[in-house]
């Protein structure tokens, strides 16, 4: 591990791998990445069909798993139609941008450790940097240049929409998403992606309030509010229901991207299901220990030779990181499948006036104790847990009085006010909320009161 944030312009082995090695690496990050959207999209219909009790894609191929496959080449043979009013360099530029970004984002992704790959030991990454992550949420950023071009550039009022709000939503989200890494940086003392890694390796014990707890040390467990914060941002990151409010198929078609068709339509597609696999994978690098197997599988075959266990050495170690991988993407497709989609103004507010003040506190929480264990010999881990148990409750109970008022408040009927059913001519019956004038020049018998005589005309 580091000494600090910035310790040394180079990470330890890295930029040490042959050209051919290189381009090998590149190549099957791209496979990968293309493989996990065909097989996401597939994945997300079945489920969801499952929730709606349908059946799902199941005719082309076994099982329909060539459904994905099919609509891929189904698109690229539609026609390419451009809009009268676009901008024609920039509406062709937008989606290259938005994909283009999408691929770079994983490029400091570690699948594993150290392997031999044709007598060259390397490791299984494409590469590394002292400021990894910010690397990843600078290209995210970049992202966004592709999505508000494609709004523009489209000449038309509902992707201009699309792409304003998607802009606002991706700039809002990212500041909650940048607060949450910072708790990492610190309790990891580097923002490299495999340092980080290696530094959730061991497993940690304690007592709290005399009860004595083992718990890897995951920083899902020991920075849980950064978690929290970090799972509902990447939701909104990645324009995903709840969120898609970009893509509101109700108010706005479809989007940014309602004038786009054929393979620059699947270009803006494969670049969202990319976001949502790179940041399930920056999840799982910075919270659930990256690639190391879970516990009790990590003391398997533990000894001098394996200090880390049989099954995190050797090619094992993807195994985990995709079964860590598949949970979030489950996770994307069980919230679309659940939640509606929420209110512009809901959504802002859990950003700016829920996210990020809960991120600044806990921030403050992991920065004094950092700073205090450096004078005290303080048992850092527990006060963490505690004090994230503590942070975790206080963003659940932020929601409670909102909930209980909106429950509470019980829409008081309209004043009934009176109307002239001849106004336009000829009779009109009485709205919700109107009354007719009482009746004149008519007789009514006796024992009936005027009211009886109208409620029965109605």
């Amino acid at each position: 591990m580091s000494t600090g944030l910035l310790a040394s312009p180079v990470v330890k082995g890295f930029g040490t791998d042959p050209w051919w090695l290189v381009i090998g690496k590149a190549v099957a990050i791209f496979v990968f990445l293309v493989v996990m959207t065909l097989f996401t999209i597939y994945a997300e219909r079945r489920v969801v069909g499952r929730m709606q009790n349908r059946i799902g894609p199941n005719r082309v191929g076994p099982f329909g798993l060539l459904q994905s496959l099919a609509d891929g080449i189904k698109l690229a043979l539609k026609e390419d139609i451009i809009p009268k009013a676009a901008d024609r360099a920039v509406f062709a530029l937008a989606p290259i941008i938005a994909a283009t970004t999408a691929f770079m984002s994983f490029a400091v992704i570690p699948f594993g450790p150290q392997v031999s790959i044709f007598g060259h030991r390397t490791a299984l990454q494409l590469t590394d940097l002292p400021i990894a992550v910010l690397y990843v949420l600078a290209v995210a950023s970049v992202g966004i240049y592709g999505i508000v071009l494609a709004g523009w550039s489209s000449g038309s009022t509902y992707p201009l929409l699309g792409g304003l709000l998607s802009a606002a939503q991706l700039i809002s989200y990212e500041v909650a998403m940048g607060l949450s890494f910072v708790g990492v940086f610190l309790y990891a003392g580097s923002m490299s992606t495999s340092q980080i890694v290696a530094a959730q390796a061991d497993s940690a014990s304690g007592e709290v309030f005399g009860v004595t707890l083992w718990a890897p040390s995951w920083y899902v467990v020991l920075l849980a509010p950064s978690f929290v914060i970090y799972v509902i941002s990447m939701v909104g990151e990645t324009n995903r229901a709840p969120f898609d409010l970009p893509e509101a198929e109700g108010e706005l078609v479809g989007g940014f991207h309602t004038e786009y068709s054929s393979l620059k339509f699947a270009l803006f597609f494969l670049a969202e299901y990319i976001n949502m696999v790179t940041v399930s994978a920056l999840a799982t690098t910075l919270f659930l220990g990256g690639w190391h197997a879970p516990w009790p599988l990590s003391q398997i075959g533990q000894d001098a030779a394996h200090p880390t266990g049989l099954l995190n050495t050797g090619w094992w170690p993807i195994l985990w990181f995709v079964a860590k991988l598949m949970l979030f993407l489950f996770f994307f497709v069980w919230l679309r499948g659940t939640l509606p989609r929420l209110r512009y103004d809901q959504f802002m507010k859990l950003g700016w006036k829920v996210l990020i003040p809960s991120a600044l506190a806990w921030l403050l929480v992991v920065a004094t104790v950092r700073a205090l264990n450096a004078e005290y010999d303080l048992n850092t881990s527990q006060v963490l847990l505690v004090g994230g148990i503590a942070i975790v409750a206080v963003i659940g109970l932020s929601f409670i009085p909102e909930l209980m008022a909106s429950r509470s408040q019980v829409e008081a009927p309209p004043e009934q006010t009176e109307f002239d059913p001849m106004a336009g001519g000829h009779p009109v019956p009485p709205l919700p909320g109107q009354a007719r004038p009482a009746l004149t020049g008519v007789g009514v018998p006796a024992g009936r009161a005027d009211d009886d005589v109208i409620e029965e005309d109605r």
